[in-house]
């Protein structure tokens, strides 16, 4: 892919008109716009609270491990259904749907590589918190997460394969494949320890989720709001890219949960796959924008993560208070899965659970 195709040309001449529009130690600007350096104190305080974050980010990890059975997570596993419809959507809806939206509002080529790249993402670890508190299937979740992050290191690179080709050489787009390796190791410890813990000591294992389950929802938010402060700049972006932002994640979490309903998923695992679906992996995202195009390109895209970021999370915060509020007003039950009487209906229970049927339910 030549670099000049998508770069833009800046004026010598206007910019020392509009010296003032940005500052002087600018990489790039065109009087409107301006991407700024990385300064050594920028570059220190980004390495301390990347390292802060991923530690506590494995706490809570952790801390989700301990609301998994084992049983119920190895049922999962010889019984894949739910990830199976969570594998469709993952890698079957968003990449389909980043293609589509980039097609209807006819966005750059540059532009629409990035959308397609967050579309070919694997799921965030922010879903696992949110499907906590919206009575999600816990080990339905994690399982979604981490078989979506392995399985990303062959899925990536088929679905831009197929999809960027109209746009750019899909060699172009660097892969790091380190970043995905150490995601599902950061990923995968911390819960096997907390599906240990739970194992062992169920009562602790209840203490620590509830307190990891607070922690991950705060943690949430200010990784976003770090991630919005330590990139120094001012972007000027088209609309098209702000109206997608917001369409991207919305359409995932309603066709993942629509999917998910048709393919015969109980309430509670509908909402988990509608989560799993919606909420990508935004860091991996911004990585490999960084990692496959020059500052020029990047001018045109690098904030699109940021926006997607913000309005996954947006919607997914109105998804938990709707469902906040529907439970206070019409569930009286500590979750919103139906008490049908036990032994006459389990058989229609292993459908619905993709033919696990717990110990509670036998």
């Amino acid at each position: 892919m030549q670099t000049n195709f998508f770069s833009q040309q800046f004026n010598a001449g206007f910019l020392a008109e509009n010296s003032t529009a940005c500052p002087a130690n600018a990489t790039i600007c065109d009087g409107t716009s301006c991407i700024l350096p990385e300064d050594n104190f920028n570059q220190t305080l980004s390495v301390i609270l990347s390292t802060v974050l991923t530690i506590m980010l494995a706490m809570v990890m952790f801390s989700m491990g301990c609301n998994v059975e084992i049983k119920n997570f190895l049922g999962h596993l010889r019984r894949p259904w739910g990830i199976f419809v969570g594998f469709l959507c993952q890698f079957g809806i968003m990449p389909l749907t980043a293609f589509l939206l980039s097609l209807a509002f006819n966005i750059l080529p540059i532009q629409a590589v990035v959308v397609l790249i967050m579309g070919c993402c694997p799921g965030g670890t922010a879903s696992n918190v949110i499907a906590y508190w919206v009575d999600g299937d816990m080990d339905l979740s994690i399982s979604m997460t981490t078989c979506s992050t392995l399985l990303a290191m062959g899925m990536m690179p088929l679905c831009l394969l197929i999809y960027t080709k109209m746009w750019t050489d899909s060699n172009a787009i660097v892969l790091p494949y380190d970043s995905i390796g150490i995601s599902l190791v950061a990923l995968v410890v911390p819960i096997s320890f907390g599906i240990f813990v739970n194992h062992k000591w169920p009562s602790k294992a209840k203490i620590i989720l509830k307190v990891g389950s607070i922690v991950g929802a705060v943690l949430i938010v200010v990784i976003a709001v770090v991630g919005g402060i330590l990139y120094k700049g001012s972007w000027v972006i088209t609309p098209k890219l702000w109206i997608i932002g917001t369409i991207f994640p919305a359409a995932g979490y309603t066709l993942g949960f629509f999917l998910a309903r048709v393919a015969g998923l109980s309430w509670h695992r509908c909402r988990t796959v509608s989560l799993e679906t919606g909420m990508q992996n935004t860091q991996l995202c911004s990585t490999i924008v960084q990692l496959s195009f020059s500052p020029e390109e990047l001018e045109l895209m690098f904030t699109f993560p940021l926006i997607y970021s913000i309005f996954q999370l947006t919607f997914a915060l109105l998804i938990l208070g709707g469902y906040r509020l529907y439970r206070r007003r019409h569930v009286k039950t500590t979750t919103d899965v139906e008490k049908i009487p036990q032994k006459e209906n389990s058989k229609s229970i292993a459908i619905n659970n993709g033919g696990f049927v717990s110990d509670e339910m036998k």
